[in-house]
């Protein structure tokens, strides 16, 4: 089967710019995706002590704060619940709105291709729903697999003093390839789940079946997008470090005293965050689209049987 890259790749663009509700569900998968003091200048002065003696990095001053923040925490118990209860709806709510975020995506790509006009929020994010535990569960179990494989090798490692990393690291390497496998079969198995309404172990083997019989395809197809990302990435790095990297070089040139470089460097960062979130969408979007075309290209709709017609008995 020939498979033409540049196609996928053009029109996955074309359906990220023309269908930007679709930017939305992008932002969305992305929800579920990744000292001490010293000596300085002035011999006497620790490192950010101001003229004045005055440092807001001074170590007695920061084991004083978390010391009151310890006997806070002790005196009120409570809050060391509703602090980890807070944490743990923060993770359910980034689970749910990244896997809802990575139906409403395929489910977009799957509409644009049938011939949609226009693509709505509300049926979209509605319409993912009966898919919602079918995607859920095939990434947690995905997840709680390769923890569970991971797991003997990083304790090994630990009790050993770190010796054992270097024995088993020839099986961790070979363990790399396996591990964007299943990346790429659960990409695939995710689209198959919401294109046929397959159940979750039954996407998986159609996720499998795809790699084993396309696998140099979809090994480049994941290369190919994962360049991509990493140039983007790239592109959005640089202004991060722009704006930091100032930054950070005048507040240690002016010793510390002053925090003034790092809050302007914070309120620069703060106004460029809107642009890498949307900057993230959109890249989400391309990469979710892609791999529900390249899904569709693999797996052509047969033609309808012709229907065959009996002759009469005259």
């Amino acid at each position: 089967m020939s498979f033409n890259f540049g196609e996928v790749l053009t029109r996955a663009w074309k359906i990220t710019w023309k269908y930007k509700i679709l930017w939305i569900f992008g932002i969305l998968a992305s929800c579920s995706r990744g000292s001490g003091g010293s000596s300085g200048s002035g011999g006497s002065r620790a490192w950010g002590e101001d003229a004045n003696g005055y440092s807001p990095f001074n170590t007695g001053e920061v084991e004083r704060i978390f010391g009151a923040f310890g006997d806070w925490l002790t005196a009120n118990w409570w809050a060391i619940i509703l602090i980890v209860l807070g944490v743990l709806l923060l993770i359910a709510i980034a689970i749910f709105l990244g896997t809802v975020g990575r139906i409403g995506l395929i489910r977009g790509t799957l509409q644009a291709e049938e011939g949609a006009e226009k693509l709505s929020f509300s049926e979209l994010f509605q319409g993912s729903m009966p898919y919602f535990w079918r995607v859920f569960g095939l990434t947690f179990l995905i997840g709680l697999i390769s923890m569970l494989l991971f797991l003997p090798f990083i304790m090994f490692g630990v009790l050993t003093a770190g010796i054992g990393f270097l024995c088993i690291l020839p099986l961790i390497c070979l363990l790399i390839p396996v591990s964007i496998a299943i990346y790429l079969i659960v990409e695939l198995a995710n689209v198959a789940i919401v294109k046929e309404n397959a159940g979750l172990w039954d996407g998986f083997r159609r996720g499998w079946t795809l790699i084993r019989d396309n696998a140099g395809t979809v090994i480049l197809m994941g290369l190919i997008l994962l360049i991509i990302s990493f140039v983007v990435g790239m592109v959005f790095v640089l202004p991060i470090l722009a704006i930091f990297l100032p930054s950070g070089l005048a507040f240690a040139a002016g010793g510390g005293g002053s925090m003034t470089p790092l809050i302007i460097g914070g309120v620069c960062f703060t106004m460029l965050l809107p642009v890498l979130i949307l900057a993230g969408g959109i890249l989400n979007t391309f990469m979710g689209a892609s791999w529900t075309l390249t899904y569709l290209r693999l797996t052509p709709t047969k033609p309808e049987e012709a229907p065959t017609l009996i002759e009469a008995n005259v």
